[in-house]
């Protein structure tokens, strides 16, 4: 008798130890959850930081606004002092086809190909000649970001992909990034989140959802892409535009530069 109530009790008592090491991994499980959201570097907390080049990486000098005018005179055989096209903010495609607009020269694939060839070209000849430079704490934000598990690197630009490569490859930081979109991709930059939002899927095999991207950058036309994307926006006052001027735009966030990098780091919770 008291044989058979101790195998009861015995498998009571088994039962509710089993019962209790459910309830503490799935308690253990939902703390760890919770802690992943809270904690920017947790594995399962990813942050896709898309980054314009310039103004807000780089001053060339000049190099790209000089190589667009040598690519046209050789090109079409025209001068221009690129006086009334924007340039800031645009990406290559559209201020070559702005260009030959103005000129009225017919604004065909070959015409714009010729164009963004040549302005490659003297693009290289162009960044040794001048006095550009990366700008303040970007070389220790991206060592700093690039050795975080949690954080994608990549880049936004209204570069052409070769430019944007010429750029980076001179001032020394272009491993930094993985992968980015670019003018190539389309001439109207608000159409480039998509396109880096499918290659961060395609490296990293997860959707990267409009919460989880930053987009970077110091020109009004930066902050429109974010919103359109649906991303965070982050402006930076490091290009021609001013503080006040990119306040108006209305970004998430809104830094001088990005010299004190704990201090970005920590502000925007990379």
């Amino acid at each position: 008798m008291f044989d058979g109530q101790d195998r009861i009790l015995g498998f009571e008592m088994r039962n509710l130890e089993i019962c209790t090491t459910l309830r503490r991994r799935s308690e253990s499980a939902a703390i760890e959850m919770q802690s992943a959201i809270r904690n920017p570097n947790s594995a399962t907390a990813r942050r896709l930081l898309l980054f314009d080049i310039d103004g807000t990486l780089i001053h060339s000098g000049g190099a790209g606004v000089e190589a667009l005018k040598r690519a046209f005179k050789e090109r079409f055989g025209i001068d221009d002092d690129l006086g009334g096209i924007e340039i800031a903010g645009m990406t290559d495609s559209g201020i070559v086809l702005n260009i030959l607009n103005k000129h009225k020269i017919p604004a065909t694939n070959e015409n714009v190909s010729a164009f963004l060839d040549s302005y490659v070209h003297f693009l290289s000849l162009e960044l040794p000649r001048r006095k550009g430079k990366l700008l303040p704490g970007v070389l220790k934000l991206l060592e700093r970001l690039k050795s975080r598990p949690h954080v994608v690197l990549a880049l936004l630009t209204g570069n052409v992909s070769r430019g944007a490569q010429l750029k980076l490859e001179h001032y020394g930081v272009w491993h930094f990034f993985e992968f980015g979109a670019f003018a190539d991709d389309h001439r109207d930059r608000n159409q480039l989140g998509r396109f880096a939002r499918a290659r961060a899927k395609e490296k990293h095999g997860r959707e990267f959802v409009a919460s989880e991207i930053d987009i970077i950058g110091d020109t009004p036309r930066d902050i429109a892409c974010g919103k359109a994307l649906g991303a965070r926006t982050i402006a930076v006052a490091t290009g021609r535009w001013s503080r006040g001027e990119l306040a108006k735009h209305r970004p998430d966030v809104l830094i001088d530069d990005l010299a004190d990098v704990e201090s970005v780091i920590n502000t925007l919770g990379w």
